[in-house]
């Protein structure tokens, strides 16, 4: 069988470079191109050593359109700011995408529903194949509690992280709420501090933790009369999120067009 070829934006990124490393040991794949904005001081270094590994002959580039048309698919993991314009190069090219970019704004996020119908696409806040899967649990046990039980989330991140809540928390958010029928905008509660009263049935609450060179930690907290249950995922590494990118790039790699995520090359769809 022959290799999926698959481009890294933001090659010498942390992220990146784990991407890198974690394609270059999968019999499935080949690394097809190494991306960075134009300045970026790891321009034409060897991607491979630039990720810890043995030279690979793919050094890192910032023309945008030769990184593309190299490859079979394209894994976004650069910048807020820099996203649409690799979006539009991946309509333009019709290459498919895998987006681990979080912080979107809602225009932006429409603007990349509107290209699914362009290109096979596929977002997702966190590429864990392990938090994804805790996704559907979450709905699942939310669901059969229903709303006498109280909710939280808590997660936390290194000290360096820009966005808060994280794009997982906030995913695990939509994810309750809509099993709750609701929504993370109606039921969410991102702060607390003074004289706040008893809690509001129904709500949700997000707590943010940034602290050290923590990876990431999320925990769901059900909590009813005289018992609770706690959901954790803890990422160990980067690499957890390198891995599930590179599964996600082989999976969408000569899809259909269309808009996918994580629980589609789980199998986990068709859990809500």
């Amino acid at each position: 069988m022959s290799q999926v070829g698959i481009g890294v934006i933001g090659a010498a990124g942390k992220m990146g470079r784990r991407i890198v490393s974690c394609i270059l040991v999968n019999p499935k794949a080949k690394l097809s191109s190494a991306l960075e904005a134009a300045g970026c001081a790891a321009l034409g270094s060897d991607a491979g050593v630039l990720a810890g590994a043995a030279a690979c002959g793919v050094n890192v580039l910032s023309d945008r359109n030769a990184a593309f048309r190299g490859s079979d698919v394209m894994i976004d993991f650069s910048s807020v700011e820099a996203f649409e314009n690799n979006l539009e190069t991946a309509v333009q090219l019709r290459i498919p995408l895998v987006v681990g970019v979080t912080g979107m704004s809602r225009e932006t996020m429409k603007k990349a529903e509107d290209a699914s119908s362009a290109i096979p696409l596929l977002i997702a806040p966190n590429m864990s194949l392990g938090v994804n899967v805790a996704f559907a649990i979450a709905g699942m046990i939310a669901r059969a509690l229903g709303d006498d039980y109280d909710i939280e989330v808590v997660e936390a991140h290194h000290r360096l992280k820009k966005d808060a809540p994280s794009g997982t928390a906030m995913e695990l958010g939509r994810v309750l709420a809509a099993a709750r029928g609701t929504t993370i905008e109606q039921a969410g509660v991102f702060e607390r501090h003074g004289n706040i009263g008893p809690r509001v049935k129904g709500t949700i609450g997000l707590q943010t933790l940034r602290a050290g060179d923590i990876v990431g930690d999320h925990t769901v907290l059900y909590a009813g009369q005289d018992e609770r249950i706690e959901l954790t995922h803890r990422a160990h590494s980067r690499d957890a999120f390198a891995r599930g990118a590179v599964a996600a790039a082989l999976w969408l790699a000569g899809r259909e067009e269309g808009l996918y995520s994580m629980r589609d090359v789980l199998g986990l769809a068709s859990i809500k």
